[in-house]
């Protein structure tokens, strides 16, 4: 019902959302990485994760690098709210299944449950150091500048602490005054449950209306941009096959976009944002 709803009303106020442009043309992993790295390339444009440590109540822990839907539709929200009131410190809910309601997402608990998740990723991106470069300029920092970790008090099996507010950093917060892509909520809802649909639809959001006259994609820059990891003789068919789905469900929630699949990859044509 949502492609259907988007695609008769436009996006108004409450709609609009924003993430910072690089993090559109490159993306956050999609699944989980080994080791405190995280390197994509994508053009001009690269970004680099490196994990961090993060307090939980006795002492530093080393945090996984960020991955997955969690994190994108996290920092989709954070940003949406600091760019929207012009604040660094941004409210996350009274408690977690408030922020995981205004995620879109279910609450479930388990070591798979999104409570879990949250958790982990919240911890992972608060932590996480980020560096985007585009042509010769690089922004060094972290998105989030302080965190109360999430901590469970097992002494009186009280519930967790949920911190309430997340403060970005002064750097970021400019960034995304100055670099904010403007995005449809309700696309991001439609997309949530996955992290490469997701990033089709805001690279597509941030590229469309920019296009000048047609660009042809080949199937080989299109795998370098979003999917490095596939690699081997089969890699673009490999690639492709996981793309096209993706594809087609950014499509659904963005009807203004032209996109063409032609022979050996993709024709991009001007598009309203």
């Amino acid at each position: 019902a949502l492609p259907i709803l988007i695609a008769t009303e436009p996006a108004a106020g409450e709609d609009m959302a924003f993430t910072h442009a690089v993090l559109c043309q490159v993306g956050l992993p999609r699944s989980k990485v080994e080791g405190e790295r995280f390197l994509r390339k994508s053009g001009s444009a690269w970004v680099s994760v490196q994990a961090g440590m993060l307090d939980e109540g006795k002492g530093p822990v080393l945090q996984p690098i960020p991955y997955g839907a969690m994190p994108r539709l996290a920092l989709a929200w954070v940003s949406t709210y600091a760019k929207r009131h012009n604040t660094r410190e941004v409210p996350i809910g009274e408690s977690a299944s408030e922020f995981l309601s205004l995620l879109g997402q279910p609450t479930t608990g388990g070591p798979r449950g999104s409570y879990t998740t949250l958790r982990r990723q919240m911890h992972a991106l608060a932590a996480c150091r980020l560096q985007l470069g585009y042509k010769g300029r690089t922004y060094n920092g972290q998105p989030v500048e302080q965190f109360d970790a999430w901590v469970a008090n097992k002494d009186n099996h009280q519930k967790a602490l949920w911190p309430g507010v997340m403060l970005l950093s002064e750097g970021y917060h400019q960034e995304l005054i100055e670099n904010g892509v403007p995005l449809d909520n309700r696309a991001l809802l439609a997309l949530k449950g996955s992290a490469l649909a997701l990033d089709v639809y805001t690279w597509l959001a941030h590229r469309l209306h920019r296009v000048d006259g047609r660009q042809l994609l080949h199937w080989k820059s299109l795998r370098e941009q979003f999917a490095q990891e596939y690699q081997g003789k089969d890699a673009d068919k490999d690639f492709k096959k996981r793309f096209l789905p993706a594809l087609r469900d950014a499509l659904a929630v963005y009807p203004q976009a032209k996109v063409k699949q032609v022979t050996g990859g993709l024709l991009l044509l001007p598009s309203s944002p």
